[in-house]
This record gives structure tokens, C-alpha cells and sequence, in this order.
């Protein structure tokens, strides 16, 4: 329901009042002026009155996620959309999932699942603006590959800030929060992950550079090892690599990365990536009888990869690696690991998601996820577990997520992200309650900064995203829909105030500085609905006031500039695609 008050702003902009003053009064005049410019500056200055939006809605409807599922099956991804480079850990019968946000906030979501199917957020790893501040920073920077581990009651998260301080730990005793502020670890590189030995040590494994810093080729990298002292949460002693290039040095490997340690039946096991985060993305395991090598590889690696298959196949997933292997609630191990799912030539908007398949051990010793030459399934046998624990939320399949921001917390649902650290707290949920209101900022979504911007993550490939307005009485703000890729691509679909009247506008980023599209004066309203009827690459902008019928302001518009493809590819560019309410001031 919209709320009555809402739709009574009042404008923030006093207008520049002329007066006319005989001469004999010139001293008069002149004070009067200066008041009038005075109070002009401090009306130009006030803060925008809210926007208001009444509530928001997406709904998935992809082919692929139609097929019904027969009971005991579950099907991929287990988390659909921008939910990349998982990392898994486990405590008794429970287990807990994060993933990397780059420079969203909040950062690094933790999830709680019993039978590694059905998954529901129980916090964020980074939830408060003074833990890191990713301002200044491109979408695909900051928070890269975190991983989480449990040990003694305490629950460990070490991540890497790209372009922001280095690698860092946090700590919690609770996976659902709090979690400590970060502390900073001073050692070179990137993806760190720990493990703890059965001996009482510790150990820390990450990507770093290769030997005296001197790469042999383009992408040559190191996986390196040191001992971490538990007691004091410090590295301790000497560095040194165990793996140098990646399987094969003399094949010149590119990208040995997300290095994750596990000990089985006396050995010690190095699962990583190598071939970097494209459509060469593999899953590679070696194996030693001590932690610091020296490690030999499987020589029927990699363990998983869709390398050698045809992307652009019906239902192709392709790009799959950063594998995180465990032992699931049934006894057989699994892994968790990122991959991509595209349409139409290999185009998609939702980046890398979270897969799960079952693993299989070898007669002699090693794990493989997959067969090479064999296509990730989209359906499989899930774990068998007594009781699977359905999520409140669902996280993919086809589904409707409806917010009425109602629920009477004044925070964000967990789903929401925004742009880069907040500094200030510019959306309220609570005046008036049922409504979300955002406070137009100058920061805009082209810009490093935190514009009045929430997105919820595009999961389909054919989807409706649509929301409930209230239009900004001020003619220099805007509010609407925003279907954001990165700084350089996306889609706004929004209300304004004109002098001809109330306009809808859609605008659009594509390599280029924001451009409006096209617009249409619409007759006065208290509320419009704004939605946006995606299908895989074609995309329809519509509106609709007062309950009336939905009008097309653009019936088929190019979605290729918000596909991860125009932003950078996958290689290059690392989330997906969000969409979501936006006010800000107009330039």
C-alpha cells in the first residue's frame, strides 16, 4: 500500500526572488539582496527530501530451471546468480558457505545449510562501514576470493582487499556475526586459505608471485606456503613455494590460484585453480605426505573443467574452477565450486555462480569431480540426508522474491547490496514504515563513489524486475529502476520532474558517459510502477500509473551492454548483474 503522506514532498529549492528597489534605498537593496542569495545558497545546499518506493519485486522464469525436479534431486547452480568463488567449511552436521562481493557492500555473505542443497544467509563477514572501506574502487576490485575455516570454536574468514590493504583475517564465534575487525596480514599475493593440521599447527597457502619475482611467461604464479601461529593470529617462520607455474611448468600453466589445503588417509591434498577465471578455467589437485611438499600432481588432471566442450551449446556451463572439496552429510564428498551459465553466443548477465557436484575417490588416491569431456549436469542426485532442510528464501530454480519493506527492522533485507562503503545512512525503512525511502545523493552509478543505490542480483536469464514509486516533487531529482552491470554499463529506467510534466526516461551506460535514451510526459500521478521484462537479450522498459495498463516506453532494447560480456568478460570482469531502486540529483 502507498502511503498517503509520502506522496507529499515538499521541494527542497527556494526560488531566486527579483525585487525592484528605488535608489534612495541602495543600502536597503543590498542588504535584501545578500539575504535573498544567502537563503537561495542555504535552500541549494538543504538535503533532498526522500524518495520513496512502496515496494519492489523479481521474478526468474528461465527455460532451463521449468524441467520438475523428481524428489531426492536437486539442481544447478545452488546459488544462481553473483555468487562466485565459494568456500565451504564444516561443523558437526552444519556448513557454512561464502562467497566473494568485490566492492558491494555488505561484503562476503555466510550461508547455513545441513544437506549442501538448500542454503539460507545468516549474515555478512563484512556488515559495518568501519570494518574496510572500498570507496574510490571499480566494481571488480576489493573483497577477492575469501575463505572460511572452524577450528577450536572460533570460525576464521581470511580474505584478500585488492587495491585496499593487502590480505586480512576476521574472526567470529559465531558464524552469523559479529565479526572482528579485520586484521592485516603482511605477506604478498593473493586467495589466502588456511588449514589446521590434526598436529595442532597451522598453515596458510596463497597465490603469490613466482620465484625472485620473475616471471617466466604471462601468467605464471606461484603457490606459496607459511606457518600461522593460532595463538597470536600472525605468520610465523619461513615462506616457501609448492607449487611453481601450476601442473606443469614446462607447459607453461597460467594462473595457479584459490590453492585450498585438506589432509585424508596421511596425505595432504592442494586443490587450485589454473587457467585463469575464463572459459580455460580448470580444477586441479596434487598431493604430499607433509604440508610443505614437496606436492606432485595427478597425472590425470584436472579433476574438473569445460575447457574442451562447446560454450555455446544448449544449456552450456562453461568457466568452472575455485573447487572447495568436502565430506557431505551422506558420507561421499563433494565440491562446490563457480561456474557459468550462458545464452545466445556465450552472452549472460549473471556472472559466476555456486555449483555443487558429487566427487568421487579414485582406487589409489585422488579425487576427481568430473570426467573430461563431460558437461556439468544441470539435475543430480542430491546428498541423502534424513531431513533436507528447505530454504526460507529460495536461491535459485524459478521463483518470485517480493520486498514490501515492512518487516519492521530497520535494516535492509540480506539480499540487498549497494555500491562501495557507505559513510553515512541514506536509506530508512521505518519513516514512513512500509515504505523504502532513499535520500537522492550526487554520487551516480559511473562514478567510485556509494550512490542511493540497491540492488538485488539478476539470477535468470529471463526475468521481471519491477518496483512502486513515489515521483521526487523536486525537478532536479530522479528515482526509479536500475539494471547495473558495472560503472560503464548499465540501464536506468526512472521518473522526473520536467517542465513539460512528469517524464519517464530510460538511460543508458555503454562504454560511453550516461545517455538518455528516450522519454515520455505521463499524466500526474501519486504513484508510478516501473518494470523491466528481461528476456536473455532483449529487454522491455515499461510503466504503468494509477493502476492502469503497462506501456512500453522502449518494447525491445539491447541487453548486450549489460551482459558481463560488454563489461569485460568473464576473464576480466567478476560479478554480475544487480537491479534495483536508485534516486539520485540530477547533473
Amino acid at each position: 500500500m502507498i502511503h498517503a503522506g509520502a506522496r507529499l514532498l515538499a521541494s527542497h529549492r527556494a526560488p531566486l526572488l527579483f525585487v525592484h528597489i528605488p535608489d534612495p534605498l541602495i543600502p536597503m537593496k543590498r542588504l535584501l539582496t545578500s539575504l535573498l542569495i544567502a537563503g537561495s545558497a542555504c535552500a541549494l545546499s538543504a538535503t533532498p527530501s526522500p524518495v520513496r518506493f512502496d515496494w519492489f519485486e523479481y521474478t526468474g522464469r528461465d527455460d532451463l530451471f521449468a524441467a520438475p525436479l523428481a524428489k531426492g534431486q536437486f539442481r544447478n547452480p545452488i546459488l544462481a546468480g553473483f555468487y562466485p568463488d565459494p568456500a565451504i567449511c564444516r561443523v558437526g552436521e552444519d556448513y557454512y558457505l561464502i562467497n566473494s562481493t568485490f566492492s558491494y557492500f555488505p561484503g562476503i555473505p555466510i550461508f547455513h545449510s545441513r544437506d549442501l542443497v538448500n542454503w539460507t544467509q545468516i549474515g555478512n563477514v563484512i556488515d559495518r562501514p568501519s570494518q574496510l572501506d572500498f570507496t574510490g574502487m571499480r566494481t571488480t576490485r576489493s573483497l577477492f576470493a575469501p575463505t572460511i575455516k572452524y577450528h577450536d570454536g572460533t570460525f576464521y574468514v581470511v580474505c584478500t582487499h585488492v587495491d585496499g590493504g593487502g590480505n586480512f583475517l576476521v574472526t567470529a564465534t559465531n558464524p552469523a556475526g559479529p565479526w572482528s575487525d579485520p586484521q592485516w596480514l603482511s605477506f604478498d599475493g593473493i586467495d589466502p586459505s588456511l588449514f589446521f593440521d590434526d598436529d595442532g599447527r597451522a598453515w596458510m597457502v596463497n597465490n603469490g608471485n613466482p620465484p625472485d619475482n620473475k616471471p617466466l611467461y604471462q601468467g605464471h604464479r606461484a603457490i606459496w606456503i607459511q606457518e600461522f601461529d593460532v595463538a597470536k593470529r600472525q605468520l610465523v617462520g619461513p615462506r616457501s613455494i609448492i607449487v611453481n607455474g601450476g601442473v606443469d611448468l614446462s607447459k607453461q600453466p597460467v594462473w595457479i590460484e584459490g590453492p585450498h589445503l585438506f589432509k585424508k588417509d596421511g596425505w595432504y591434498y592442494l586443490c587450485c585453480a589454473e587457467g585463469g577465471t575464463s572459459v580455460h578455467h580448470s580444477q586441479v589437485i596434487l598431493r604430499s605426505k607433509s604440508p610443505t611438499g614437496p606436492f606432485v600432481p595427478w597425472d590425470k588432471n584436472p579433476i574438473l573443467t569445460q575447457r574442451d566442450l562447446d560454450g555455446n551449446a544448449p544449456d552450456a556451463v562453461t568457466a568452472t574452477g575455485h573447487a572447495n572439496l568436502i565430506e557431505g552429510p551422506d558420507g561421499n564428498w563433494w565440491a562446490v565450486f563457480l561456474a557459468c551459465r550462458s545464452f545466445q553466443n556465450g552472452y549472460q548477465t549473471t556472472g559466476r555462480e555456486t555449483f555443487l557436484l558429487p566427487m568421487k575417490w579414485t582406487e589409489d588416491g585422488w579425487p576427481l569431480i568430473l570426467p573430461q569431456g563431460e558437461r556439468v549436469p544441470n539435475i543430480t542426485a542430491a546428498p541423502k540426508v534424513a531431513a533436507p532442510s528447505p530454504a526460507p528464501v529460495p536461491l535459485t530454480g524459478n521463483f518470485t522474491w517480493r520486498d514490501e519493506f515492512d518487516s519492521g527492522s530497520a535494516q535492509l533485507a540480506p539480499l540487498w547490496l549497494m555500491l562501495r562503503t557507505p559513510k553515512e545512512t541514506w536509506w530508512n525503512l521505518t519513516d514512513p514504515k512500509g515504505m523504502l525511502s532513499l535520500t537522492p545523493r550526487s554520487e551516480s552509478l559511473d562514478g567510485l563513489g556509494n550512490p542511493a543505490f540497491v540492488g538485488h542480483r539478476v539470477q535468470h536469464a529471463k526475468f521481471d524486475a519491477s518496483l512502486s514509486v513515489v515521483p521526487p516533487a523536486a525537478g532536479d531529482v530522479s528515482a526509479g529502476l536500475a539494471l547495473f552491470q558495472s560503472e560503464q554499463h548499465f540501464y536506468y529506467f526512472g521518473v522526473r520532474r520536467t517542465a513539460e510534466g512528469l517524464a519517464v526516461f530510460l538511460e543508458l551506460a555503454d562504454r560511453e558517459k550516461p545517455a538518455e535514451v528516450t522519454r515520455t510526459v505521463i499524466p500526474a500521478s501519486e504513484a508510478v510502477e516501473l518494470r523491466i521484462v528481461a528476456n536473455e537479450l532483449s529487454g522491455a522498459f515499461e510503466y504503468r500509473v494509477a493502476g492502469g495498463e503497462w506501456k512500453a516506453l522502449v518494447a525491445a532494447a539491447d541487453l548486450k551492454p549489460v551482459t558481463t560480456n560488454a563489461a569485460g568478460g568473464v576473464g576480466g570482469h567478476f560479478t554480475g548483474a544487480v537491479v534495483g531502486p536508485l534516486t539520485r540529483i540530477e547533473r
